[in-house]
């Protein structure tokens, strides 16, 4: 009787493949890849680049964490251990540049400034 030897499907992973995803090799938190997937989605324009899902995940970070610190900021000021609505309502309208951009904005239960 004859043996055959190597049937079957192989166990585990090889070695060789180590993933690394766009997120942690551009240094972001946000889902370059969950973005990039959108833009193609969305219809924005025929063709995207691979940079373009990196350079919004970055702008998209870089803004949360702004209107969280201010926030938070905002938070501590109202003697607020939690961040409410009504603290990023009013760290938004205490930046200008923020305003600018968020003005037109509606926060629920953010009240009036």
């Amino acid at each position: 009787m004859s043996t055959v030897v190597g049937k079957g499907k192989a166990k585990g992973k090889s070695k060789s493949s180590n993933q690394t995803s766009r997120s942690s090799k551009a240094g972001l938190n946000f889902p370059v890849g969950r973005i990039a997937r959108f833009l193609k989605q969305g219809r924005f324009a025929a063709r995207v680049g691979d940079g373009a899902s990196v350079y919004m995940a970055a702008v998209l970070e870089y803004l949360t964490a702004e209107i969280l610190e201010l926030s938070g900021n905002t938070a501590k000021h109202m003697k607020k251990s939690r961040i409410i609505p009504r603290s990023i309502y009013l760290a938004i309208k205490e930046d200008p540049e923020l305003e600018r951009l968020l003005g037109d904005a509606v926060i629920t239960c953010g009240g009036a400034k």
